[in-house]
Formats: C-alpha cells, structure tokens, sequence
C-alpha cells in the first residue's frame, strides 16, 4: 500500500527557510520512519525566485506569490518564516481561514498579536506551533506546553538572545569595549547592521512574554516587561564583576511571587558558579523551575539556519501526526485553556528587592565612602562589599559596592541624591544582582 504523503507550504526561503528545505530534504528518510507518512513540501514562496540559496526545489515548487501557498488545496500545513508584524500576520490568518494548520517562528508577531491569531486558530479548529520562536532549537516552547504541564511554573531565567550573550562573553574572555565588539560582532554576522532590537532587549522581551503566557496562563503585554539593554555595560564593570565572583549576562526573568508576575529584562550579574554563567557565544539557555520537578536546564544554539530550521520541521512532524490522527486543537495555544488564560498582574519594579551593583566615579579624596554609605545608610541599604582601587579613569577613581537586598525605589532615590554630591563626576553605574536563580 502507498504511504500517505503530507503536503507543507513554505512562505519566506531566507536563511531559515532554506534550513527548512535543507533539513526536510536531508532528514527525509528518518522523518517518514518516524512519522508514517512521507512530509512533502509542495510549495515555496519568495519575492526572490532567483538567487541561489545552494537548495534544489523541484520545477514549479517555488513562487513569488505567497497565496500560491495558501489557496492551495492540497497543502494541510503553512509554514511562515517572513518575520515582522505586518504582512506576516496577513499570511498567518489567511492560512487559517483556508484551514490550513501553521508554523511560524514569528515572535514578534506571537507576542503583540498572538491573542487574535491564537482565537482564529480554535475557531478554524486549526493548531499554531511556534517553536522555534523561543531559543531556536530548544525545546522550551514544548517543555512549558506538554512535559511541563502538571507543574506550577514558579521562575524563568533565560539567555534567549545569541547576538548580546556572544557581545557579553567576549567582553568578558578577551576584554574589549562594548563598540569594539559590537562592530567585530557585525563583520562577523553575529549582529545585524542595526543590531539595535537585539542590544536593547527588545527582542529578548519579545521571547520572554511568550514564556511567560504559557508558564503563567496569561497574555501579558510587551509593554509590561520592563526592558534595559546591554548598551551601558562597559569593561571595568565586567573586571568587577569578575572580582566579585559574578559575570554579566543580559537575562530575561519572570516570577510567580504571591499572585504577582515579575517580568523584566536586563544586563543581571549572576554567580560565576552558575551553569548559565558558562552559556557563551551565541549559546542559549532558559533555567525553569517547577513546583513538582524541580530546576530543569535547557541549553543549544538559540538562532542560525540549521538549529532554527530543527525546531520548524519538528512543529510540522507534530501537526502531521495531529492529522495522522484526527486531531486538532490538542494542546491549548498558551498551555491553558482558554477560559482559564487570566489577566496577571504585574509587580513593579519599584517594589524589586535584591542585591545591587553600584559603581561611583569619586574625586579621590578621603571620605567619600562615608558620604556614599551614609546616604545609601539613611535609605536602608546596607553594603556587603566595597573595592576601592586607585585607578585613575579620567581624572576619577571607581567605589565599587554590592549591597544586601534593597528595595529598587529606595535605591534610584539613593543614586539621585549621591548624584548631588559634589565629590561624584560621572552617572552612577547600577547593575541588578540574582544569586538564586531558580534553585540550580
């Protein structure tokens, strides 16, 4: 008897796109054996039908028109890879209401617009995977909906961002300024030309609100995770922080504490002894923490072809075994069922208490310590640990202190008022603290 086939249609061959047809052509044999029915892709959409991609798609496979893919009467699956939140979303919901299952690693579409697009999915009785939306090709997005789901999420700490960890741990190794690298990261192709969704967190705050939703049963807005980028770190805090026992990693961070969501992105010191500490390059990592199992560690390649494209096919290999067998709508979207998705509310920072970094740039003279720690004093923080070097920056000497756990808005209070001082000549550098991190 023939095997069943599964036609797929592919919207956007750029860089992942062609990891898709490299890793269904490539991985064919082991694909069907697994799945039971041969996966085809029938179709392939691009405004670029030209340039060479170093992929062979048979004769009359490729096109520049995207609903090609869509009206099609023999695809059951619709994978978009275009990216953004316009034209993308046009696609996404077309595919629906052809009743076409999707595919997409969209994650700036999935966490502005993921509450419509997922509402069209189960009114179609059709099914949106996103995998390789979150950590490339990391199995997160499939660890919070299904091996998971009988746990209380209680934190998230992750490094889902490759372009700053990769800046970060080079400023780290080999020492270096944040522009020197940057640009060195760019020639390489580890940053894009504007690199600036990546350096200021946006693009880690996209992630996050999509781990959040299906760790949390909710659908938190990107306007509520607060965001800070990398763009302020410089040598000199990465060398204290080594002095410290810390490194600096750009973390996105969400906590369930007493009915509140913390949900916040920004460069976090975090012990040097910690495993995602030692998450270098253009690595990714997410350590979880449920309420049954426990701390779980994930770690891989958080972007490129080959590692995304993994993730891609492996959403496409689920949803023909979802049709092998009938199904739709097995898995709820966000984890949770619909009417159990609430409204969450978000803690401030202002009420954040952990331990802080401070630096001080002090006209180097005697009792500037005790100006800093008498003020820090009168707002409740209290020091841990001082270095004071004599190292001439400019004219200014660095006071470097880590403080107990203080609440945030009791320190910006502090940093304003020892901004007044007449012995500070320079901003005050403050970098977040996290020792726990999940239990790991």
């Amino acid at each position: 008897m023939e095997k069943r086939v599964i036609n797929a249609g592919l919207i956007g061959l750029g860089t992942v796109g062609t990891g898709v047809v490299r890793v269904i052509k490539e991985n064919a044999g082991v694909i069907r054996d697994r799945l039971g029915v041969e996966l085809r892709l029938k179709r392939v959409a691009d405004s670029d039908t030209q340039r060479d991609r170093g992929v062979k798609l048979d004769e009359g496979v490729l096109t520049k028109d995207a609903y090609d893919v869509i009206n099609d009467p023999d695809i059951a699956i619709v994978i978009e890879l275009v990216g953004g939140t316009g034209v993308a979303k046009e696609f996404i919901l077309a595919a629906l209401d052809a009743g076409k299952h999707v595919v997409t690693a969209n994650k700036a579409l999935l966490s502005t617009h993921g509450a419509e697009i997922f509402k069209r999915a189960a009114e179609r009785n059709r099914d949106v995977y996103f995998e390789a939306s979150v950590g490339g090709g990391i199995p997160v997005i499939k660890a919070l909906r299904e091996g998971l789901a009988a746990n209380k999420v209680e934190s998230i700490y992750g490094i889902i961002n490759g372009t700053a960890n990769y800046i970060l741990s080079k400023m780290t190794n080999d020492g270096g300024k944040f522009e020197d690298v940057l640009r060195k990261a760019q020639e390489k192709g580890y940053a894009e030309a504007d690199p600036a969704y990546d350096i200021e967190g946006t693009d880690t705050a996209h992630k996050l609100a999509i781990l959040i939703n299906l760790a949390f049963g909710t659908r938190i807005k990107l306007a509520d995770i607060y965001t800070e980028g990398i763009t302020k770190i410089s040598a000199l805090d990465i060398k204290f922080a080594k002095e410290f026992g810390y490194r600096i990693k750009l973390l996105a961070i969400a906590k369930s504490v007493d009915g509140k969501c913390e949900a916040r992105v920004h460069p976090t010191m975090i012990p040097a002894a910690h495993p995602l500490a030692a998450v270098d390059g253009v690595y990714n990592a997410i350590a979880l923490r449920g309420n049954a199992v426990g701390p779980v560690f994930l770690q891989g390649l958080g972007a490129g072809m080959m590692p995304t494209a993994s993730a891609v096919v492996a959403d496409v290999m689920d949803l023909c075994r979802n049709i092998t067998n009938g199904a739709a709508q097995r898995v709820p979207a966000l984890s949770f069922m619909d009417e159990a998705v609430k409204d969450v509310r978000i803690k401030d920072m202002d009420g954040l208490e952990i331990p802080y970094y401070l630096r001080f740039s002090v006209i180097d003279k005697p009792g500037a310590l005790s100006k800093i720690s008498g003020v820090l004093g009168a707002h409740n923080i209290s020091i841990l640990s001082v270095i004071q070097k004599d190292r001439k920056i400019g004219g200014a000497v660095p006071l470097v202190v880590v403080t107990h756990h203080a609440l945030e808005r009791e320190l910006r209070s502090a940093i304003e008022e020892i901004e007044r001082l007449d012995l500070i000549l320079e901003k005050v550098v403050y970098i977040r603290i996290e020792e726990n991190l999940g239990g790991l």
